[in-house]
């Protein structure tokens, strides 16, 4: 390869020609060079090379006046940034292409026009010589240019890409990051397009880019050309696919959530016919609500992104693309995830929203914080000024012109955008938090207001009014003392699975169900079973909108339940996860829409028809055969086998092996790819026949709040009578020890759910000498029971695996 051609192929180009093409064009080469017989589809193009860039440089005498102007720049405050950089921009675009390097782009222009029987268009992308290292990416700081046709064009494009090595974004970013302006070369990468302009095309990142979690590629995708999602403009699909079960040959796809996808990026037709750039349309409304991709292409991409993470040795982000003439799909471009790269989340800084308020606005949660502030409600980055440090940034969309902005934000927020936008790279690079995708931020929002941002509520942002309350709790993993019990945790909420995936737990102890029935299925089960037999012709409206793209009705409950737990189960994999299965009292159940068709009035429904006795009754059998589908689907589909099921409020042993023996029969089988199902020991039954139940059962977890209740004979919902609730009653106590022993001598595994350990410590230490296996906490109780816990085995002279933490005391805002 001689080092001064000013053309190459990415057939000629591997990883080590970035100081000849930079890093995005010789990650081109490599991929071309070496992913190709292992089917992953990257489209053929050519690439400048820095010795066009010096040789333009050179032949218009600009390398002197450039080295003095940068010279002048205030690299403290950047004062005259945009005086030197329109300077030097002037200085660039005033250059005359050399004749040898544009006959090399002509000429490698119809080389690769040759290889195609109709006319192409291609992208023309910078490539800067320093970019896309593992510690500085330079993403978004050059320009690039889509749906160039011809040679005459290509060269202007080539030309545009080396005017923007000096836009005022990328001079401050090389200065920040400790670059020589003149030892920097811009190369451009000359691609074939793919006609995803008629398709999709988005984003993939081969960890999870909140968390740097490495169970999970997260790809996100929107209709048209990629820049909409690169760029923020849209609000995406988002898909998330199991590494595990890529690399196993399982279906891996855990969940995926539909955006809006307001905008479609298309090439754009001059008025000779011949290609005129892009032009950004309003989506049609019936493509809004479909989905860009099927699960198989998803699963085909993630397959894509875990060989070129494997190739690479490294976390990678990648885009894609789909030609909507061929169905074909195709990797455009990757690079080095800079974010998580390298790093080990060995401390956790919690927010705690203690104070509610009328919201807002709602979005997509980037980072973890509570911010309250002023809003800034901006249209540009030139009115940037406005903004002061500390106030909050409240705009439609960013791009790479507002980063010097952006550093004054507290937060962000923004109307359009996912968490592969550019606000949302830019905020986790900062440290900050933002809310993107909000729709109608700016519309809500006023200039001056007093607001507060959470991202502390899962997976979604939420801004409210006014300054509201809150605490934060610092957590350095590394200090935190593990006891030798297991320690783990109950989780309702899916979307903070890969935020408590990093607590120090040994996994889930407890999964609710029934939040996600409530909160993300909402129809009663036996409403899509026997949808013909409803009457309620509100609720079948209702069903009919929610479950308007599945084939059938039950499939809805299904899929979306199985979602849930395959996301719980990714996130904490190869830790356990016991899934409760559904433990709706009827009045909860009539609650959801179409029950109350389904379900009876009772005057008492804490101790009616809930738990086992509903499973196997002929009122809710077929119901119940959706819950056993999903979880079949979560574990032999989807290769989760860490997912335990566990059977609530289970009267009696015969019921006990009736709905165990349904559960086969609806294809969960007892030990089948290692298939454990526990029992809740929560009725005085359960403990006194404990035995009895451990031959049909696997293990027991105690539900201390039912336990107590039906000990005492206490309503628990009852305020008259709350004052004797107390789950060290002596009468509790002893049930306790009695069911932890018999568990013990049957070989049966046994763990406690509920508050008590960690709110009284003389309670976890009962259960840690009586030998319990776990104790399971909410996420705002694991650290005051994990420390009770480790003062237990002290006091029994066992000793812990970490030096005991100091106390962690909650600041409040």
């Amino acid at each position: 390869m001689a080092q001064d051609a000013f053309t190459l192929f990415f057939r000629e180009l591997t990883n080590d020609n970035v100081a000849l093409v930079g890093g995005k064009n010789a990650s081109l080469g490599e991929m071309f060079n070496k992913l190709n017989d292992q089917g992953i589809s990257v489209p053929d193009g050519y690439a400048t090379t820095a010795a066009a860039y010096w040789l333009f440089l050179d032949e218009n005498g600009l390398r002197a006046p450039l080295t003095e102007l940068l010279a002048s720049l205030d690299t403290k405050e950047f004062t005259n940034l945009p005086e030197v950089g329109a300077r030097a921009r002037s200085l660039v675009h005033g250059g005359v292409m050399p004749t040898a390097v544009v006959t090399a782009i002509t000429d490698a222009y119809r080389t690769l026009r040759a290889e195609y029987p109709e006319d192409i268009q291609v992208a023309v992308r910078s490539s800067a010589t320093a970019e896309d290292l593992p510690t500085a990416s330079f993403a978004g700081q050059h320009d690039s240019f889509l749906n160039v046709q011809g040679a005459h064009a290509v060269v202007e494009a080539c030309q545009k890409c080396f005017v923007s090595l000096f836009n005022d974004r990328a001079i401050k970013y090389r200065v920040l990051n400790k670059f020589d302006h003149m030892s920097v070369a811009l190369s451009v990468g000359v691609q074939t397009m793919v006609r995803s302009d008629m398709a999709s095309a988005g984003v993939a990142f081969t960890i999870e880019p909140e968390t740097g979690h490495d169970n999970l590629i997260y790809l996100t995708g929107s209709w048209g050309l990629g820049e909409n999602v690169v760029q923020g403009a849209v609000n995406p699909d988002e898909y998330y696919l199991f590494k595990p079960s890529l690399r196993n040959g399982h279906r891996a796809l855990v969940t995926k959530k539909l955006g809006d996808k307001a905008k479609t990026m298309r090439y754009a037709t001059g008025p000779d016919g011949t290609a005129a750039g892009i032009e950004n349309t309003d989506t049609l409304p019936e493509q809004r609500t479909l989905f860009v991709l099927t699960d198989a292409e998803a699963e085909q991409l993630g397959r894509w992104c875990l060989q070129i993470e494997e190739h690479y040795k490294m976390p990678m982000d990648i885009e894609w693309a789909k030609d909507g003439i061929t169905n074909d799909l195709y990797i455009v471009q990757a690079r080095p995830e800079t974010i998580h790269h390298g790093s080990q989340a060995l401390r956790l800084h919690e927010f705690h929203r203690t104070q509610d308020g009328p919201v807002l606005a709602t979005g997509k949660a980037v980072g973890s914080q509570v911010v309250s502030g002023v809003a800034r409600l901006i249209d540009s980055p030139a009115d940037g000024h406005r903004l002061l440090p500390g106030e909050i940034l409240v705009t439609d969309s960013t791009s790479p012109d507002w980063n010097a902005v952006l550093k004054n934000a507290a937060v962000i927020v923004t109307n359009k955008g996912g968490r592969t936008s550019h606000a949302a790279i830019v905020a986790r690079e900062l440290g900050l938090s933002a809310v993107v995708g909000t729709l109608d931020a700016t519309a809500k929002i006023k200039d001056g207001q007093l607001i507060t941002v959470s991202c502390a509520e899962g997976d979604a942002g939420l801004v409210f009014d006014g300054a509201l309350a809150w605490e934060e709790t610092d957590l350095d993993l590394t200090q935190v003392a593990r006891p030798r019990t297991k320690a783990l945790l109950i989780l309702a909420d899916p979307d903070r699975a890969l935020t408590l995936a990093r607590y120090p737990s040994q996994g889930v102890g407890l999964m609710r169900m029934e939040f996600v029935v409530n909160n993300a299925i909402r129809i009663h089960p036996m409403a899509l079973v026997d949808f013909d037999k409803l009457t309620d012709q509100h609720a079948r409206t209702e069903i009919e909108q929610l479950t308007a793209h599945y084939d059938s009705k039950p499939e809805y409950f299904v899929d979306k339940l199985a979602q849930a737990i395959a996301f719980v189960a990714a996130a904490f994999f190869p830790r356990e996860v016991i899934v409760r299965l559904s433990d709706f009292k009827t009045n909860e159940y009539a609650n959801l829409v179409g029950g109350r068709q389904f379900e009876p009035a009772e005057e008492n429904p804490m101790l009616g028809f809930r738990g086992a006795s509903r499973y196997y009754s002929a009122e809710y059998r077929e119901g119940f055969r959706l819950e056993c589908a999903a979880l079949r689907r979560v574990r032999l589909d989807l290769g989760l086998t860490n997912v335990k099921v566990m059977v609530p409020f289970c009267r009696t042993v015969a019921e006990g092996r009736q709905v165990v023996a349904l559960m086969e029969e609806f294809g969960l089988k007892q030990g089948e790819e290692g298939l454990e199902i526990y029992v809740m020991a929560e009725i005085p039954s359960n403990v006194i026949l404990a035995k009895e139940f451990a031959e049909v059962f696997d293990g027991f977890s105690i539900g201390s709040n039912d336990l107590t209740q039906l000990a005492l004979g206490i309503d628990r919902d009852s305020a008259i009578v709350s004052h004797l609730f107390d789950e060290r009653n002596e009468a509790v106590t002893q049930l306790l020890a009695q069911v932890i022993q018999t568990a013990k001598a049957c070989g049966r595994p046994i763990g406690l759910c509920g508050q008590a350990p960690s709110d009284y410590p003389d309670f976890a230490k009962l259960l840690v000498e009586q030998g319990i296996d776990s104790i399971s906490f909410t996420a705002d109780g694991l650290l005051k029971g994990l420390a009770n816990m480790v003062q237990a085995e002290q006091a029994l002279g066992l000793e812990q695996e970490v030096p005991e933490a100091e106390a962690v005391e909650p600041v409040v805002a």
